[in-house]
């Protein structure tokens, strides 16, 4: 039986792309890899993408040269965990602090490991996750 090897995209939907890019590239520091007018496309770590798309423009089909892209969207705050290691949390939460990026819930996980949650600029809940959070990391 074949089996998944693991996620290469997420998607977030935003209401402005340019604010978006701004929290993404100046607060979290990530890589942009490409973009057109619909999206954003962001390096997470090497082994991700995380992609930015601006509300209501994956409504219809996207043919390109090489197939097409089915529709897609989503609604409402939607939650995306980013893996860090656990000498930098100190690091991100003063990062945060410095972006005047509130931190509004921490937990400390039976495994170990702890998360910090906060907000970007569509209101989506962003986490950082230290190992030790899930039995696989």
């Amino acid at each position: 039986m074949p089996k998944l090897s693991g996620v290469i995209e997420t998607a977030l939907y935003v209401d402005d792309l340019d604010r978006a890019r701004a929290f993404y590239e100046d607060v979290l520091e990530l890589a942009p890899l490409t973009s057109d007018s619909r999206f954003l496309a962001y390096d997470v770590g090497g082994r991700s993408v995380l992609l930015l798309f601006h509300r209501g423009s994956t409504l219809e089909t996207v043919r390109l040269p090489g197939g097409t892209i089915p529709p897609h969207h989503g609604n409402g705050p939607i939650h995306v965990a980013f893996s860090i290691e656990a000498d930098e949390l100190p690091a991100w939460e003063q990062r945060l602090g410095e972006h005047r990026v509130a931190i509004e819930g921490r937990t400390d996980w039976p495994r170990g490991g702890r998360s910090i949650y906060f907000r970007d600029p569509d209101r989506h809940l962003l986490e950082l996750v230290t190992p030790g959070v899930w039995a696989i990391y």
